[in-house]
């Protein structure tokens, strides 16, 4: 499950569908990236069934407020903005005046802690479903602003891990802190302290998404997108007239970052696939095919961001039109940042309608045996 913000809600939605039809579905190996992670992470610590893990996730992003993801008071922004003025115009040189992003994340913290029933951090459900043989692997993807690299941190059972360029697996004990990381979207959230490095949004670096769920095993994967899938026509038509405010540039910037990988790396291993089915299997020199069944939106969910926009917290909500949110038909800026409980169930039941559309082709999938 890859990253978007609040757009991750949409996962759910598709997940909700997967568990009527599977109600006791087992995920042997469950990813996540970006705000991806959260839903990963619930999937991979819950104790119940697959559909009672489901719906508690469900609950969790239903119920989900701006307030739970970052503080959006008027002196809490006006803080932050004022400090990094300061050090704008000091160059640097102005003592206590540092801050490292332009919310606090604690809130987030503490609701994570609490949905995903930690102990001093650390998620024990992943390890007792490990242990118990209905999970055999879960990794959360990080970007490590001290090296640079993309670091998936993988708990599991006879894992090993891997290194490809700028590409890096750790074994590690799955914790809220990995969470907050893999969730952390750049200046917005501060970034982590992991394993003596700060890390990031996990999506930044992360080059090939898919990657880490095949280096783990999995010969079937579905990937469930926050993008929605335009026509030519709606492609060409503009979102903005005029020279583009800071909001549409910084949607653009967070759709490569988030969204464009993704497809990438689909289109990749589409190719593959056909390549390998025209080479005998002792010449394939350990490759093999792989399935891979991709969900995208029906929808836009930046313009559907549009409808809710006015429903932000004051203050927030001065400071997202001050970059220029109202400008642009589709500010997708505003849809990774708008954990509004309306907007969120918008997107779920967006997910729900799109999965429920396409059950057979995931019950067909599901049901298959892998590529060949």
């Amino acid at each position: 499950m890859g990253g978007g913000g609040a757009r991750a809600a949409y996962q759910v939605g598709f997940l909700r569908c997967v568990a009527r039809l599977f109600p006791d579905l087992q995920v042997p190996y469950v990813t996540g990236v970006s705000a991806g992670a959260i839903n990963a992470a619930h999937i991979a610590s819950h104790h119940g069934s697959f559909i009672q893990a489901v719906e508690e996730l469900t609950e969790l992003w239903g119920n989900l407020t701006v307030e739970d993801v970052f503080r959006a008071g008027s002196l809490s922004l006006a803080m932050n903005l004022w400090r990094w003025g300061t050090q704008l115009v000091s160059g640097g040189n102005t003592v206590g005046s540092n801050v490292r992003s332009l919310v606090d994340a604690q809130p987030l913290r503490t609701y994570l802690e609490d949905h995903l029933h930690t102990v001093d951090g650390e998620m024990t459900g992943i390890a007792f479903n490990i242990a118990r043989g209905r999970l055999k692997a879960a990794a959360i993807t990080t970007s490590s602003y001290t090296t640079g690299q993309s670091v998936t941190f993988v708990q599991g059972k006879d894992i090993e891990t891997w290194e490809r360029p700028q590409r890096r697996a750790r074994k590690a004990v799955l914790t809220v802190d990995h969470v907050m990381a893999s969730t952390a979207i750049p200046f917005f959230f501060p970034a982590v302290q992991l394993e003596g490095g700060w890390h990031g949004d996990g999506s930044l670096r992360l080059t090939a998404p898919i990657s880490p769920t095949l280096h783990l095993g999995a010969r079937r994967i579905i990937a469930v997108s926050t993008r929605h899938t335009a026509t030519y026509a709606e492609e060409d038509s503009p979102n903005v007239i005029g020279y583009p405010p800071p909001a549409q540039v910084a949607g653009v910037v967070m759709n490569s970052i988030f969204l464009d990988m993704l497809d990438n790396d689909a289109l990749e291993l589409a190719r593959l696939n056909a390549l390998l089915k025209n080479v005998p299997h002792e010449k394939r020199e350990g490759l093999r095919p792989l399935s891979l069944l991709v969900l995208r939106p029906s929808a836009d969910l930046g313009r559907m961001a549009y409808n809710y926009e006015a429903r932000l917290p004051r203050a927030f909500r001065f400071m997202t039109r001050g970059l220029g949110t109202l400008e642009t038909d589709s500010p997708d800026l505003l849809s990774f940042i708008l954990f509004q409980p309306d907007y969120l169930r918008a997107l779920m039941a967006l997910g729900d309608k799109d999965a429920t559309a396409r059950a057979d082709e995931i019950e067909a999938f599901l049901k298959a045996d892998p590529a060949e």
